[in-house]
């Protein structure tokens, strides 16, 4: 029997270390490949459970338990889709009014700015111009930016879920190749460890839904109170993109602060729309956060953001998505692997209240 071999500190570091660069830059250079991947894999976990139900209980065939499970996900997303594009045309009959409200408002921000920063109306107005054409020459490469992004969207969305349709079928292959891959005293650690994974990805994702169906309701409930039209669209809108990190409250605010000139163009509106969207974020980050997604992934803010912003860079939106789930399965692998164990608390939620070293004293001989 051989003797596993037993390394330095610093070794297990340099390979740690190593070995994450190379995961990373293999998923920078292969994302458009990878991300479609993970996405359908997060999908086909959530739709295990429908899946064991049609396939064990109900004695459905694999394939037609795949099918029903990938056409009632996709049945659920296109419904949302369709309620949204309904009402956005029910808004665009109103386009002539934003357009109306749209300029009073214009109007009303180059006085202000004229009355506190002594800025006259015609620098306020050459300033946009110049800014103006300088977008009008990037015009181009903005377009054909948005067109190969709209066409990786249709490409995406075609392809994710045949992509969760095998991973269910061959959810059984799957998991015998890694018990292949692992010696067979170790069979128990990886049973848990895939069993953890399951339980924590179901319970992040339908911890997403919680969230995004809360702020909806909250901010639908924010701006019907201050009379704000389309308050449902616009609630549903705000919670969807919310699960986009950062930047998702920030578009929601644009959008909402746009539709709201489809009634009036007074500043009291716009300012009661971002007094809702602070109260809702304060709301959502202190409360909603800890208690629906902290609590179900276990990983510490700190690792949450970095996470974030790494996946940001590397893959954009989807990778900011992606950035939890995978620290949450990262975690899972490290607590159950001694040598990994201390990175695994690293990472996660839980914060000791006090510290202190016990350091043995060497007895002085007399």
């Amino acid at each position: 029997m051989t003797q596993p071999i037993k390394l330095p500190f610093y070794a297990k570091l340099a390979c740690i270390l190593i070995s994450l660069i190379s995961f990373a830059y293999i998923f920078c250079i292969a994302k458009d490949v990878i991300t479609p991947v993970l996405m359908a894999f997060l999908f086909a976990v959530l739709l295990l459970p429908i899946f064991s139900f049609l396939n064990t209980r109900l004695k459905f065939p694999r394939h037609l338990a795949a099918i029903i499970c990938v056409l009632t996900f996709a049945a659920f997303i296109i419904g949302i889709l369709v309620f949204i594009s309904y009402e956005v045309t029910d808004m665009a009959n109103d386009f002539d009014t934003i357009k109306k409200n749209a300029n009073a408002f214009i109007v009303d921000i180059h006085k202000f700015i004229k009355d506190n920063f002594n800025v006259s109306i015609g620098e306020q107005k050459k300033y946009i111009d110049n800014v103006t054409k300088d977008s009008v020459k990037n015009g181009n490469a903005t377009i054909g930016s948005a067109l190969i992004s709209i066409t990786d969207l249709l490409l995406d969305c075609t392809i994710i879920p045949i992509y969760t349709f095998l991973f269910l079928i061959y959810k059984d292959h799957f998991i015998l190749f890694l018990a292949k891959l692992i010696n067979k005293e170790n069979h128990s650690a990886l049973k848990d460890i895939l069993s953890q994974i399951k339980v924590s990805i179901n319970n992040y994702i339908v911890g997403l839904l919680l969230e995004m169906t809360t702020v909806a309701v909250l901010t639908s409930l924010g701006l019907w109170i201050i009379g704000v039209k389309y308050f449902i669209l616009l609630g549903l809108i705000t919670g969807i993109l919310n699960l986009i990190p950062y930047i998702g409250i920030f578009i929601a605010g644009i959008i909402t602060v746009l539709a709201s000139l489809t009634g009036t163009g007074e500043t009291s509106i716009i300012l009661g729309i971002l007094i809702v969207n602070i109260i809702v974020q304060l709301i959502d980050n202190n409360l909603l956060v800890p208690l629906i997604i902290n609590s179900k992934v276990e990983i510490n803010a700190f690792v949450s953001i970095i996470g974030i912003i790494i996946g940001g860079a590397a893959a954009g939106i989807s990778g900011m998505f992606l950035a939890i789930p995978l620290l949450a399965m990262l975690k899972i692998i490290f607590d159950r692997i001694e040598s990994m164990e201390a990175w695994g608390y690293l990472m996660g939620n839980h914060v000791p209240r006090k510290f202190t070293w016990r350091v043995r004293k060497a007895k002085i001989e007399s």
